[in-house]
């Protein structure tokens, strides 16, 4: 399994704090929201992340996408 570390503004991780569950990880609460679509949510956090390397992260985005169509 391989993991990812992000960065979120304080603001950003209590109110991910605030509606996850008490059991739940961080994780599962991102895939729990991914999958649900919880657009009201997802546009509440919208623009409250920071981004150190936007031009790599997008890169490393671009390149997933053209493995995946290879495949």
């Amino acid at each position: 399994m391989k993991f990812k570390t992000i960065t979120i503004k304080e603001e950003t991780y209590s109110k991910l704090s605030d509606i996850k569950g008490k059991k739940e990880s961080f994780t599962e609460l991102l895939d729990r929201l991914a999958s649900e679509n919880d657009l009201p949510l997802l546009k509440k956090l919208r623009a409250t992340v920071e981004f150190k390397n936007k031009e790599a992260m997008l890169e490393e985005i671009y390149e997933k996408r053209r493995e995946t169509r290879l495949i």
